[in-house]
């Protein structure tokens, strides 16, 4: 039987009449990459502070680490490793200060503490760097150090929340690399994030949308069971006429800009490769390329949350 690092049912917050996670379930495999999705205002962050004993749930059950997150926050914490949204690190400390003040947090001491700081300062790529004051580090830098802050005591679980948020793409890239690396270690990594291309590179994914669980799976079934119908990309000689065009065309469920090109959604694919030849051939544009694709985590996301408002919107 799969140990579960996480195992919540019925999880609930609400903030007055504001119901912001509202009854949601989830299983985490212990060592695997969890990413948690949605966007901004959805509940990830809420539901991540319950996880680590921060918030109280309003109702519904969470154990962490085997423990109670209601009952048992003190044994949850001592679990865990937890890196907010915000950096929260002192600006006046040097980077080896930094590390040197978590360590005292988390009561690693002696020979353990200097192994564990020469370990992260490798780990997050910043040996040498380490009388330089937090202040003056770069935003990925930052992400780095805050990274290492929050493993110095080698928890099993580590809760990131929106760690790459306001970091440039080649940070983003390394953070998640180094994100592997402590997988590969056997760390179960809990992640939130709005960044698709993040999502890829979870085992297990979960999307909230409006403080409820909408969707659940690996990337790959996400893609496959919420994207049935055909995907197309359309390359063309005048993109905005060919979205005018084909935007109110009936043979056509979806159409939208994505990039230099147009992502098309059809039921009928034969149906629909007519009806956009026909339309772009009345319209004079140059038909350049026209070809059916594998949907992307966003395509899918987007047919999920888009399924979701239609069953919560009143008939």
């Amino acid at each position: 039987m799969t140990q579960l690092a996480v195992d919540a049912e019925g999880l609930t917050r609400v903030f007055d009449r504001f119901v912001a996670v509202d009854h949601i379930d989830l299983q985490v495999a212990a060592g695997t990459v969890f990413g948690f999705l949605g966007p901004n205002g959805a509940g990830k962050s809420t539901t991540i502070r319950m996880l680590c004993g921060i918030l109280r749930p309003s109702s519904g059950r969470a154990t962490v680490g085997g423990f109670d997150i209601a009952r048992q926050t003190e044994q949850v914490k001592s679990r865990i490793g937890y890196m907010s949204q915000k950096f929260s690190l002192y600006e006046d400390l040097t980077v080896l200060e930094s590390l040197q003040f978590f360590a005292g947090i988390y009561n690693v001491r002696g020979a353990q503490r200097d192994a564990r700081i020469e370990w992260a300062l490798e780990m997050a790529g910043l040996k040498g760097r380490g009388t330089m004051k937090t202040a003056a580090l770069a935003g990925g830098w930052r992400q780095r150090l805050a990274l290492g802050c929050a493993i110095l005591h080698e928890p099993p679980i580590l809760f990131l929340d929106e760690p790459t948020s306001g970091v440039d793409p080649a940070s983003r890239r390394n953070f998640w690399e180094m994100i592997g690396e402590l997988a590969d270690r056997g760390i179960t990594v809990f992640v939130t994030t709005h960044f698709m291309d993040e999502a890829e590179h979870c085992d297990q994914l979960a999307l909230i949308y409006g403080g409820k669980l909408v969707a659940a799976g690996s990337p790959s079934a996400l893609k496959t069971q919420h994207m049935s119908r055909a995907l197309l990309e359309l390359e063309c000689g005048d993109l905005m006429a060919a979205y005018a065009a084909l935007k109110t065309e009936s043979a056509l469920a979806a159409v939208a800009l994505f990039g230099n090109a147009l992502h098309i959604v059809a039921d009928d694919e034969t149906a629909a490769r007519a009806a956009i030849t026909r339309q772009l051939q009345q319209h004079g544009v140059a038909l350049l390329r026209l070809e059916r694709i594998e949907p992307s985590l966003e395509d899918a996301f987007v047919a999920i949350i888009e399924a979701s408002e239609g069953a919560s919107s009143p008939t």
